[in-house]
């Protein structure tokens, strides 16, 4: 199972990666974590991935990829594979294809949380002031949520025309958005 949980951020694609490892098995395939265990590993793509950062750039769609291979090799017994925080462009998207074509599979399901961005903002502003964390200064999470409109919105109508979309109130419980996506596994099964 290759799954792919969209959603603007904060919409709670995180809790529900989280679930999915802990009741299902699955492996949650974190960019952003990836690039910090390759920077700390000290392998070849580790040093390319902390010369990148350390100059500010950002890691190009082929080291993420090559990523993303890497843990699709090492973790080739599971039973599901997460992507989260990738694919976020329609190029990414094309490399996320091939790579699993290549290995022949394809993206199964694409879950999108379809959440209240004023709500989401309400939600964020109240953990930044609980929490203090920085990707929750509701001036960052609103330009991480316009980013998410311009780049990573467009797919949508990629993975509905493929008919592996499916579209989940994101504003309930977390059980509740959890028994969505359960049913949503069930019936691409």
């Amino acid at each position: 199972m290759n799954l792919i949980l969209f959603g603007p951020p904060a919409a709670g694609k995180g809790t529900q990666a989280k679930r999915l490892v802990e009741q299902r098995g699955f492996v949650q395939l974190s960019t952003g974590d990836m690039l910090r265990a390759a920077r700390a590993s000290g392998s070849e793509l580790g040093q390319r991935v902390a010369k990148i950062m350390d100059e500010g750039g950002l890691v190009s769609d082929e080291i993420v990829i090559d990523l993303i291979a890497e843990q699709l090799t090492l973790q080739a017994g599971a039973p599901g594979f997460i992507f989260d925080g990738f694919p976020r462009t329609m190029g990414q998207a094309e490399a996320l294809d091939a790579l699993l074509e290549s290995r022949g599979a394809e993206v199964d399901l694409v879950i999108r949380m379809i959440v209240d961005d004023t709500r989401l903002l309400e939600r964020v502003t109240k953990r930044f002031e609980e929490q203090g964390r920085a990707d929750d200064n509701p001036a960052t999470f609103s330009r991480r949520l316009e980013r998410y409109y311009e780049d990573t919105a467009p797919l949508v109508p990629l993975y509905a025309e493929r008919g592996v979309l499916v579209e989940i109130d994101g504003m309930g419980t977390i059980d509740t958005v959890s028994g969505e996506i359960d049913a949503a596994l069930k019936q691409s099964a």
